[in-house]
């Protein structure tokens, strides 16, 4: 009984699991209930907006305040790896746990695709 007290006097909140019904910041998702205007976390340096349909981490704050802290992490990694990805993967940066950078889809530099300053190295 004392716990439960402390936990709801500090302003602690329950997690949980939902599916994505407004994509953005803010967000809206569907647990219990559907809840929108949902604020959208991400680490420092990052920013990040779930797409509709995508599993969410929904943190309930104090009062009726919840934000989305997450998404559902896919398989595919070994410990120690990286991946960022736009939308299905079609663009990602995966940092391996051996030292390998891989790049997916077009690489551009400064707008230019990497494979135009490629062909312009190898003339001159």
């Amino acid at each position: 009984m004392w716990l439960s007290e402390r936990k709801k006097s500090r302003g602690y909140g329950e997690a949980m699991v939902g599916q994505t019904t407004l994509g953005g910041d803010p967000a809206g998702a569907y647990l219990d209930a559907e809840r929108r205007a949902l604020a959208v976390f991400a680490p420092g340096g990052y920013v990040w907006r779930p797409a509709v349909g995508e599993e969410v981490l929904v943190l309930k704050q104090e009062g009726e305040n919840s934000c989305v802290v997450g998404v559902r992490c896919g398989g595919g990694l070994a410990p120690g790896e990286v991946l960022i990805h736009a939308g299905q993967g079609d663009a990602a940066v995966k940092l391996g746990n051996d030292g390998t950078v891989s790049l997916m889809g077009q690489v551009l530099i400064n707008g230019v695709p990497l494979e135009d300053m490629l062909n312009k190295g190898g003339e001159a």
